[in-house]
């Protein structure tokens, strides 16, 4: 299938200057090298540090905070956890992207909700055949692990079958200091 989506917003970030790579569903699917579900939206992840780089290259975008489960238009201030959430439409076409701000350390990108989980900076992105970015599989299955809704169920149960064991060994370390008692620890 084409992921005309993903080359999208892989085209609209071309020319932003800090990190950004694809997360969720459409993480997943890049990282299989095909659709396997339909997507309600598509989530990319960028770096707390940079959310300034990103308001300003997204000028042409109204973008909204999400705090408390409420959508807020974001102005001038600077974003702290536990605001990680942005929507952004195209104020023209109306285009919708959903944007998580994530966290690093010099090193380390640090998991939000316990920054004792932790992976190398350079081992938190790969590319598609077609040079897209994505967030790795175990990283985008430790965010889903949260909610285990159906389509989280079908990302699990797909990816699982190709993670090497390095990626496995990874979730199931970090879910046993996030959710020690996941449905997910049995078959990793």
């Amino acid at each position: 299938m084409s992921f005309r989506i993903c080359h999208s917003v892989n085209n609209l970030m071309a020319g932003f200057e800090g990190k950004w790579c694809i997360a969720g569903g459409w993480a997943i699917d890049l990282y299989l090298g095909k659709e396997t579900r339909t997507h309600g939206d598509i989530e990319i992840l960028v770096f707390r540090e940079d959310q300034e780089i990103l308001k300003n290259y997204l000028k042409e975008w109204e973008i909204g905070k999400v705090e408390e489960g409420k959508l807020s238009v974001w102005k001038h201030e600077h974003l702290e956890l536990p605001v990680h959430e942005l929507h952004a439409i195209h104020r023209v076409t109306g285009r919708k992207l959903e944007i998580l701000l994530n966290e690093k350390n010099e090193e380390n990108w640090l998991f939000r909700r316990n920054t004792r989980i932790k992976k190398s900076l350079s081992g938190i992105i790969n590319f598609s055949k077609s040079v897209i970015p994505y967030l790795r599989p175990e990283i985008v299955l430790l965010y889903k692990a949260k909610l285990i809704g159906s389509k989280d169920t079908h990302d699990f149960n797909k990816a699982i079958i190709v993670m090497d064991d390095g990626q496995k060994k990874w979730l199931k370390d970090a879910l046993n200091i996030h959710l020690p008692n996941h449905d997910w620890l049995n078959n990793l």
